[in-house]
């Protein structure tokens, strides 16, 4: 039997790989012309390499995989690489480090701590005198988060879904400090693939950040709270998948473009094809589209809607994007600023970073670009449409002015007046996502067509100052490849991997997962779901994929159930604190009263 994946990112990937594993015949057919992954693609940068050098590693994101992954890893513990396996190229993080304009960071342990080094580095990140934070407000957001732990998973669902993070935090009152907003409101929802605390839902944003809970309180799993991969996100990992799926029969077919699903007897029969340039019709007994939610979204016409009318809830649902893009700075200076991610909290543009080179122990960066760089400072940019330091927006500037203003917000977010970490003396180039594209919208004497503005972006940095005193708005900024953020009550408008289409099948992060978020994990879960449904609809003894639930501890399931009881009796959540909670808040408040005393 065959099955044809439209798109080759994540997803595809995933049901392909499950797919062929099953002995399927599978063809995807992907939009990129020559680098598959889709937004978990590195990117070779253009024009950066010299004297016989390898072009420097760009990427349309940094990428890292938290512990209660479960789908992404299993899977790509079945990569070959060099004689072990994709998921050998995964390294543990330390710390999470938050940074402020003119403060010192603050820094936390991500993991149970296990050596008396872990104890004072979580004890210190627990008790930091610097964060700002009053006690009623860390009184407040602890007995929030215990509500969500002991909330039923109906309430969260029917309830939790359709309340705001922000309002579920009560941001608004004025009794809330900004350290409060900036940490615990906004800080949590920067690290979630471009959520917005003001309209991302309570039960996304809660049902994540226990899980972060849970990894770093369990001392027995053996699985680090937080991983990254140890190079360039192709060479490690999605090369590896596509050759590795390729000897095994898979047909990959780059620069292609999905134009119309031919609907007939409530099945497709064929779709069209747009592969370099030439149209064609390609047939196959199923299909699964693994397409963002925005571009199927436009290929829904009459007689899909005629076979399936809850196709227009992904039409709404198409709408509930956001912008979330990787820039990278390369310096010539290694600079491993936290051995683990960095939320910048104060920055305008919601930036978070990594310093790469630290973790990427086989490759030498001298092999990459002039040979002068020594590190990578890869950073996500998560608001684009509120006013930087230079009083505009990401999404109104032109990418010397992104750069330039990502630069600055990133500097004075690092250096404190006690130290300087970051200076313009160490860049030596910069590299921005290339599915941000400008238009054209105004004319002035110092007008550069888009094909200066893209060449800019792949060349060498010029002197700062001369270049960003001549810029005009005159380019809109716009994003080809933006994300699906999870807003509130929207759960409603997503669909299962199946359809009313007997034969297509959805495998991408806007279906209906445990996940419940669009990353890598909930495309490969979603590529799953899509895979059992074609499985058992054509009837073969395949195993089905494996779909794992969130772990929640064992210790909250009694709460859990009797709020299972009183929400079934239309009850509001009740709080109950059990023995064992009530000795561990005991001991942490003597222990908060020990650092008190140390620290005078």
């Amino acid at each position: 039997m065959k099955v044809i994946i439209l798109g080759g990112g994540v997803a595809g990937l995933s049901a392909a790989h499950e797919l062929i594993e099953r002995n399927f015949e599978v063809e995807v057919f992907e939009k990129q012309e020559t680098i598959p992954g889709g937004k978990a693609r590195s990117i070779p940068v253009p024009n950066s390499a010299e004297n016989g050098r390898l072009p420097l590693p760009g990427e349309h994101g940094f990428r890292f995989f938290p512990g209660f992954y479960k789908h992404i890893t299993d899977i790509m513990s079945r990569i070959p690489y060099k004689g072990k396996t994709v998921l050998d190229n995964l390294v543990e993080t330390y710390s999470v480090m938050i940074t402020r304009y003119g403060k010192p960071p603050i820094v936390a342990l991500n993991h149970f701590p296990t050596t008396k080094k872990d104890l004072k580095a979580a004890i210190e990140g627990i008790f930091d005198k610097n964060t700002g934070l009053d006690l009623d407000d860390i009184e407040f957001f602890v007995n929030r988060i215990w509500q969500l732990m002991t909330s039923s998973y109906e309430r969260r669902k029917e309830v939790y879904e359709k309340i705001g993070w922000w309002e579920f935090l009560d941001a608004d009152n004025p009794k809330r400090g900004d350290a409060y907003r900036e940490l615990f409101v906004l800080g949590l929802t920067r690290s979630l693939v471009a959520a917005k605390a003001e309209t991302v839902s309570t039960k996304t944003v809660g049902d994540i950040f226990l899980q972060l809970i849970f990894d770093t309180l369990n001392p027995f799993d053996g699985v680090a709270t937080d991983r990254l991969l140890n190079g360039p996100t192709n060479d490690v990992w999605i090369d590896p998948w596509l050759d590795y799926l390729k000897s095994k029969g898979l047909v990959y077919n780059f620069n292609s473009s999905v134009n119309k699903f031919n609907v007939a007897k409530d099945n497709i029969q064929s779709v069209e094809i747009t592969t370099n340039n030439k149209t064609s019709l390609h047939k196959a007994d199923y299909y699964i589209s693994a397409i963002p939610v925005e571009r199927f979204a436009e290929l829904i016409d009459d007689d899909m809607l005629k076979a399936d009318a809850t196709f227009r809830n992904i039409q709404a649902l198409s709408s509930s994007v956001n912008w979330m893009n990787g820039i990278q700075f390369f310096i010539n200076k290694k600079t491993p600023i936290n051995k683990g991610h960095i939320i910048h909290s104060d920055t305008q543009w919601a930036l978070t970073s990594i310093s790469q080179e630290q973790f990427w122990d086989d490759f030498d960066l001298k092999d990459y670009g002039n040979g002068k760089v020594k590190d990578i400072i890869s950073v996500d940019i998560s608001d684009w449409f509120k006013e930087g330091l230079n009083g505009k927006k990401a999404s109104e500037c032109d990418i010397d002015e992104i750069k330039k203003e990502t630069w600055n917000q990133l500097c004075k977010s690092v250096n404190t007046p006690e130290k300087t970490i970051l200076t313009d003396d160490m860049l030596e180039h910069v590299y921005l996502d290339r599915s941000i594209e400008f238009e054209k919208i105004t004319h002035t004497h110092h007008e550069r067509s888009i094909e200066q503005q893209i060449k800019q972006n792949y060349m060498p940095q010029p002197n700062w100052g001369q270049r960003f005193n001549e810029m005009h708005t005159h380019f809109k900024t716009i994003n080809k490849e933006p994300l699906l953020i999870n807003k509130v009550n929207t759960w409603v408008l997503r669909p299962e991997a199946f359809t009313g289409i007997g034969n297509l099948f959805l495998a991408s992060d806007y279906v209906r997962t445990n996940t419940d978020l669009a990353t890598m994990e909930g495309a490969n879960e979603a590529a799953r779901r899509a895979v059992n449904c074609i499985i058992t609809q054509s009837k073969t003894k395949h195993k089905l994929c494996k779909i794992w639930d969130l772990h929640e501890p064992f210790l909250l399931s009694v709460l859990r159930r009797k709020d299972k009881k009183n929400y079934a009796k239309g009850l509001p959540w009740q709080k109950e604190i059990p023995l064992w909670a009530r000795f561990t808040i005991f001991i942490a408040k003597i222990l908060a009263r020990i650092i008190k005393l140390i620290r005078k």
